[in-house]
């Protein structure tokens, strides 16, 4: 019985070995944020999590900053989008396939946007908003 035991533990030792080697690339977490997307000097206004995504709505007093951080497929190539439309001034946007994030940045101050991002479809707030 002793050695059915010892080769049932080294068995599960293996299996449980095997399980944590075949854990999907998604559970790593993104080694960036916002704050690496966009610089120093800006701080959160909002945010909207996406699918696959959570993008940023970030501000340092005379712009903003849109940053689609990737929440999976993170470190492989995806198509990844950031969009920022200042009113008045223009639409401003970051695409491509990107491993971890998008990000664009425009000059918004004392004017209204609308925002957004995503990985594949990408959101797009409904609205003009954060005037300021």
């Amino acid at each position: 019985m002793k050695k059915f035991l010892a080769t049932l533990g080294a068995a599960g030792t293996l299996l449980t070995g095997a399980l944590a080697f075949a854990t999907p690339a998604e559970a790593a977490s993104n080694p960036y944020g916002p704050k690496a997307a966009c610089g120093s000097g800006y701080v959160q206004v909002d945010k909207h999590t996406d699918r696959g995504s959570v993008v940023y709505l970030m501000y340092n007093g005379s712009s903003n900053c849109v940053a689609t951080i990737k929440t999976s497929n993170i470190g492989r190539a995806t198509d990844t989008f950031a969009r920022l439309d200042v009113k008045d001034y223009g639409t401003f946007h970051d695409s491509g396939d990107f491993k971890y994030y998008a990000a664009v940045k425009a000059p918004a101050k004392n004017t209204c946007v609308k925002w957004g991002g995503g990985q594949g479809t990408a959101w797009v707030s409904p609205s003009w908003g954060h005037c300021g």
